[in-house]
Formats: C-alpha cells, sequence, structure tokens
C-alpha cells in the first residue's frame, strides 16, 4: 500500500493520540503551571506531530527529512521529561506517566526507524 498524505503514518496517528492525552490531562493542572509546565507539555507533545508532518512534505530531499524526523523525536523526548517533572510535581499518576513514557518510547522507535531507512520513503534522489 502506497502512503499519499502523512496522516496515514502510524507514527502520526500515534504522536496525535499522546498529545491529546496531555492536553486533556494538562486541563487539571494548577492555574500556575499554565504558563509554565502546561504550556511547555502541550507545546513539545503538538510538536512531535507537527515535524512529522513537515518531514513527509521535505521527503524529496533525503537530509531535510532526516531533521525533521530528529526534530519530532527530541521533541517527544522533551515531552517525556515534562511528564516526568509532572509526575514528581504530583499532577499525574505514576501509572499515566508510564503509559505515556511508553507510548513516546514507541513513537520515538518508528521514528528512528524511518531515519535509519529514509529511502522507503524519500521521493527524490536519496543522496
Amino acid at each position: 500500500m502506497k502512503i499519499k498524505s502523512f496522516r496515514e503514518l502510524r507514527v502520526y496517528n500515534a504522536a496525535v493520540e499522546a498529545a491529546m492525552k496531555i492536553f486533556k490531562i494538562t486541563k487539571s493542572f494548577p492555574k500556575e503551571e499554565i504558563y509554565s509546565m502546561t504550556d511547555q507539555m502541550k507545546r513539545s507533545s503538538r510538536s512531535v506531530c507537527t515535524n512529522i508532518g513537515e518531514s513527509w512534505r521535505r521527503r524529496r530531499y533525503k537530509a531535510a527529512f532526516i531533521s525533521k524526523l530528529n526534530d519530532s523525536e527530541t521533541e517527544a523526548t522533551e515531552t517525556q521529561v515534562w511528564l516526568e517533572l509532572a509526575f514528581r510535581s504530583g499532577y499525574i499518576t505514576r501509572e499515566f506517566n508510564e503509559e505515556m513514557f511508553n507510548e513516546y518510547e514507541a513513537i520515538i522507535a518508528q521514528l528512528v526507524v524511518m531515519i535509519n531507512n529514509p529511502e522507503k520513503c524519500i521521493i527524490g534522489p536519496t543522496k
């Protein structure tokens, strides 16, 4: 099956689902966290998704494609750190933190496969 849109990528859909879970849970965070932790968690989790979409449009150029996937990978890790901080601050449960950590580990693993095998997605020269 030929993928026609980034919206068909499993990794994109997993990232969107994870970002929506974070959006929902951060609604319960204290008001004093709105412009710090809450904002940063939402920003980094959404950035995972947006960088995957951007990478799909940059797949004519191997280096640009890999660069945007790498950006997505680093944003996923940043989100994991924010989740750990939220857990240690008492804003989320250990179970939610572990669930989300594992979801982001799976997203990162998929991104790494794409980074290590870009030829499967590249539509331009592979150099």
